[in-house]
């Protein structure tokens, strides 16, 4: 078994392993995990429930003995599950949470496979540690310009024809499952804090500092997410390009990005209910009204007109950083394309 120390995100691929294992409980590996890792647990979380009371009522002897057991029926099972078609130059590489007992006893049933095993010393606290240091107590290298623009503009599908074109883009919204406003919740679970943020590490180390990394203009929450620190002191200093466009065509955008409200009529109504707070209930009755009707292109320009656009216009007489204007007529997929094409060849 060959142990590592993590000194950054980049050493865990540097390992040369093949299948990185989270051997922790289900509940564990759902808060967070190293990207690209694969759970198999050695204890499921009510096994490691019941070790724990061992340990604390019983005895730590009777504790670690009823835990060996559980262990190796567990490992066993994953010898002959997930594992039974690997042959012998498969390299895996093994933690837990901290690089201890249930990462050790599995390990040390898959090197006596015969299998080269890799071991992340410190376990997931130590990876935690990496990914607290980059976006919490450091400054990002990278050079960050944001797509900015009121609702409806398309800027998130300007971002993704720009990763089209060759720039690179972080996504926000697609790391942390949101579409970033009260009308943006998706079908996916948002992934907890702690997920999103190895989700945003591992994306920001992937990318060349020395190029420029494009990122949609948010608030400081994605959804009930929050941007790091680091991130977000890049993204408040950073340049900005402001893409506008008529009220007409951002209303007839917007049923196109959001297909699954439109479908879903009580949904929209429901979601509409939620801005009592800063409109007069006649206001919103006949929001919902026309919204229960399926005419979601007068509820989408007026709420650009009433809600989004004056919010959006606060903000931006708020901002130190005075953004690049560009104004489109359509914002069609040919005209966001082109619109990216121009971006990179300014902005390389």
């Amino acid at each position: 078994m060959t142990p590592h120390s993590l000194t950054s995100l980049r050493s865990i691929a540097a390992t040369g392993a093949d299948t990185i294992i989270d051997v922790r409980a289900p509940s564990e590996f759902a808060e967070d995990h190293v990207p690209g890792a694969i759970n198999l647990p050695v204890l499921s979380d009510a096994e490691r429930a019941e070790v724990g009371t061992i340990y604390k009522q019983h005895s730590p002897f009777l504790a670690r003995k009823v835990g060996a057991a559980l262990v190796a029926r567990n490992a066993a099972a994953h010898l002959q599950g997930p594992l039974a078609e690997y042959d012998g130059a498969w390299q895996p590489l093994v933690y837990c949470w901290r690089g201890g007992q249930r990462s050790g006893a599995f390990a040390t049933i898959l090197d006596q496979v015969g299998w080269r095993v890799h071991l992340i010393k410190g376990g997931y606290r130590s990876y935690r540690g990496l990914v607290n240091s980059y976006l919490y107590e450091g400054k990002l290298p990278h050079r960050v310009t944001l797509l900015d623009g009121g609702t409806g503009t398309g800027k998130t599908a300007l971002l993704h024809h720009l990763r089209d074109a060759g720039a690179q883009v972080i996504d926000l919204e697609e790391l942390a499952a949101h579409r970033g406003s009260l009308f943006g919740a998706v079908s996916e679970e948002q992934p907890a804090q702690k997920m999103f943020e190895s989700r945003l590490a591992a994306a920001l180390d992937a990318l060349d500092p020395e190029r420029m990394t494009w990122i949609e203009s948010e608030s400081s929450r994605v959804g009930d997410r929050i941007i790091p620190p680091a991130l977000w002191s890049a993204m408040c200093a950073a340049p900005r390009v402001e893409i506008s466009a008529p009220l007409d065509a951002r209303a007839g955008f917007l049923g196109d990005a959001y297909p699954d409200l439109v479908a879903d009529r009580d949904r929209l109504v429901a979601r509409i209910d939620d801005l009592r707070p800063y409109h007069a209930a006649a206001v919103i009755e006949d929001w919902q009204q026309r919204a229960a009707a399926g005419d979601w292109r007068t509820v989408a320009r007026a709420l650009m007109e009433v809600h989004y656009d004056p919010r959006y216009a606060k903000s931006q007489a708020r901002a130190k950083i005075t953004p690049e204007r560009i104004a489109l007529d359509a914002l069609d997929p040919g005209t966001l394309a082109a619109t990216a094409r121009t971006l990179v060849g300014r902005f390389s």
